[in-house]
């Protein structure tokens, strides 16, 4: 049973990867769209995209969600009631242990990945809260489980997004408004040639030897999160492709 027809859906960081595979299996699904990104061109492109293949509204807007002040001019000029907040937009950059760290690094993953998802929850929920309906979505990561050598402040960050999520399921406590989270070993996206600042030949090397998931995977586990029916709340899942046990417990193909 289809129960998101028609629902409206806010992705942000919808220009590749989890978010843009999202996006279009829930347009197939009939609901209508607010992406995000800093990707104009992207968007656009993909926005068209959707436009002419689904019978479905797709609007989006350019911004920053480290930029407080950039996600509540978004927020308060949004026009239409957001059914589904899914906060995508996250990123791992570099892999220096803790004491020879990047601080700009440490922050573009702290403001990314813990604040800016944040804020997304603090300024949506209040009108779900009124409505008595909704559902938040976060993207979280095996690293939000078991932290690992070179992933410090990666890892921190995605074991607040599992705090979050689970803090946000009890300040809700006694609303119809559901909190989930999905929790992804290796995907093989962008992701890593955002951590590894554009070598994508390093960046091939972790998916070398083995299947990873991908982020079509990914993106139908979080459309059947959402298509649960209203007294259904699935908090969170953990998944890995079938040669990785752990964080870093990989298997590879010689």
């Amino acid at each position: 049973m289809n129960r998101l027809n028609g629902k409206t859906v806010l992705i942000t960081g919808a220009t590749s990867g989890i978010g843009k595979s999202t996006a279009e299996l829930l347009a197939e699904q009939g609901c209508n769209l607010i992406l995000t990104g800093r990707r104009k061109e992207r968007l656009e492109d993909f926005s068209k995209y959707l436009t002419s293949t689904y019978v479905v509204n797709v609007t989006f807007e350019v911004f920053d969600i480290r930029e407080l002040e950039a996600c509540k001019e978004f927020v308060n000029n949004l026009a239409l009631e957001v059914d589904i907040l899914i906060n995508n937009a996250g990123l791992a950059v570099g892999v220096d242990p803790v004491q020879s760290g990047d601080f700009d690094d440490w922050d573009t993953m702290i403001d990314t990945n813990v604040k800016g998802l944040l804020a997304m929850i603090r300024l949506i929920t209040p009108k779900m809260i009124k409505r008595n309906s909704g559902h938040v979505i976060n993207i979280g990561s095996i690293a939000g489980y078991e932290a690992y050598p070179g992933g410090v402040v990666y890892s921190a960050t995605k074991h607040a997004v599992k705090a979050i999520t689970e803090a946000t399921k009890k300040d809700l406590h006694g609303t119809k408004i559901r909190v989930s989270m999905i929790s992804p070993g290796l995907v093989e996206t962008e992701f890593s040639n955002v951590r590894f600042k554009g070598d994508n030949e390093r960046a091939d090397s972790v998916y070398r030897g083995m299947e990873a998931l991908t982020a079509q995977d990914i993106a139908e586990i979080i459309v059947f999160m959402a298509n649960r029916p209203d007294h259904v709340n699935i908090l969170d899942s953990i998944v890995m492709p079938v040669y990785q046990s752990s964080a870093q417990m990989v298997h590879r193909d010689e």
